[in-house]
């Protein structure tokens, strides 16, 4: 008896059209073949994403002044109203990893996003047409439990990227998340200028920040490790129904790994140095050392714009020197410009200490998000566990500061941060590239 004929081989996904393939497709070809696109369109997927969602927050953050005056609230009450944002950011991240698990990136970011555009949604609603805290607040704890989850999620994916590229990535990546709080602060204020209901704003945003997701996670790779559609099947096609529970537990096992809780150190000290900026450096320059409240807001001016010349000069950086050696020099650039800030006698020392204090903190999140996301078939996990650690920064350290500057002075409370920021440096270690190299090592695509 003859042998039977050989089935035919399956013909390789085409990596040119989007939504097509998986990473190791993408990788391959475009190495092999000198096929740049589909690499590129994942990589500007996700720039998209930061953008949309530093979009979204700094749309509410504009409308902050309107809200209040609308609601008629004091300032203890917008702190009340407030907070559902931040209860449902720390919802969305602790939840971020599951979601990812049960449904993949493409669908589990189209939900959130989703739920972050009816949150805006409800916030606008309960601020123009019927004037309720308890409406505001719901739609907050929506928008905080999105942009909490695909905060998550688009590390995640801009980790993968990166590290198909070959080039570090992740620090512009947060630029343009910052680009994107830049847009949404201009946008809002023109809405506030033309006198624009808070409705109506925020629905445009929310409409725009959902198409655009829905346009950008078609170019996303299918990924096995995520639960990406069909790509984890059995042998009958199927998806195994116990998959998404396994990568759960697994997902949870990483809270016992000694490395990412000292990668979280990091991200904490940073972080906690960032979030307290934000918070309270306007502040400390006009109460610690006498300022106008314009020179203030220029003072704080003054940090974001070294915060995001940072994160625009820091890939580069990052790929001549390597993580360790990086942080480390962060890290002191950010102890002395926080010496500098607080002691400083005169207003130009102030502002080199600003600057200093700004370039420091700059790279922390981003690079933690990197070296989490080093493990591909838990990245999402890791993920998750150190950003859940960076914005417990972001949320726990304004009230404390608070609470040490009422009893030592603003100044003196500063201090707390420059000691996390030693221990992110002593910390640094703990994101060294797996491989021992540096990401130049390996040759990008041409045009990556």
């Amino acid at each position: 008896m003859s042998n039977p004929t050989p089935p035919p081989e399956r013909e390789p996904a085409t990596t040119g059209a989007p939504g097509s393939g998986t990473a190791a497709d993408i990788d391959t070809n475009a190495r092999t073949i000198g096929d740049r696109h589909p690499l590129l369109a994942w990589r500007n997927a996700v720039f998209a994403i930061f953008f949309v969602s530093g979009l979204a927050t700094a749309s509410w953050v504009t409308r902050v002044p309107a809200v209040r005056d609308s609601l008629d609230l004091g300032l203890d009450q917008v702190g009340i109203v407030i907070f559902g944002l931040s209860a449902g950011s720390v919802l969305g991240l602790i939840a971020a990893a599951g979601l990812l698990a049960r449904l993949g990136a493409r669908r589990a970011m189209v939900l959130v996003i989703s739920v972050s555009a009816i949150g805006l949604l409800v916030v606008g609603a309960g601020t123009t047409f019927f004037p309720s805290a308890g409406f505001v607040f719901a739609g907050l704890a929506l928008l905080g439990f999105g942009m909490g989850s695909v905060d998550v999620m688009m590390n995640v994916e801009g980790a993968a990227a990166e590290r198909a590229i070959a080039k570090t990535l992740m620090p512009l990546m947060h630029a343009c998340f910052s680009l994107g709080t830049v847009v949404g602060a201009l946008l809002g204020a023109g809405a506030s200028a033309i006198s624009l209901p808070v409705f109506w704003h925020l629905m445009l945003i929310g409409a725009l920040v959902l198409g655009a997701a829905i346009i950008a996670v078609r170019y996303l790779p299918h990924r096995s490790e995520l639960g990406d559609d069909d790509a984890v099947t059995d042998d009958a096609g199927t998806t195994p129904a116990s998959t998404w529970r396994t990568r759960l537990r697994e997902n949870l096992s990483v809270w016992g790994d000694l490395n990412v809780l000292l990668i979280g150190a990091i991200v904490l000290g940073m972080t906690f140095a960032e979030g307290s900026a934000n918070d309270w450096l306007a502040l400390a320059a006009v109460d610690g050392h006498g300022l106008s409240n314009t020179n203030g807001a220029i003072v704080f001016g003054v940090f974001v714009t070294a915060m995001t010349v940072g994160r625009v000069a820091g890939g580069p950086v990052l790929d001549r020197f390597g993580r360790v050696p990086v942080l480390r020099a962060c890290a002191a650039l950010g102890i002395v410009g926080l010496l500098l800030f607080i002691l400083a006698p005169t207003i130009w020392l102030l502002a080199i200490g600003t600057v200093m204090w700004g370039l420091g903190a700059s790279l922390g999140f981003p690079v933690g998000m990197s070296a989490a996301a080093d493990d591909p078939k838990r990245a999402a996990a890791r993920v998750s566990a150190v950003a859940v650690i960076g914005y417990f920064a972001f949320l726990v350290g304004p009230p404390v500061l608070s609470l040490i500057g009422e009893s030592i002075g603003i100044l003196n409370a500063l201090y707390l941060i420059l000691a996390l920021m030693v221990v992110a440096g002593l910390a640094a270690p703990a994101a060294r590239e797996r491989s021992g190299k540096r990401a130049r090592s390996t040759s990008p695509p041409p045009g990556a």
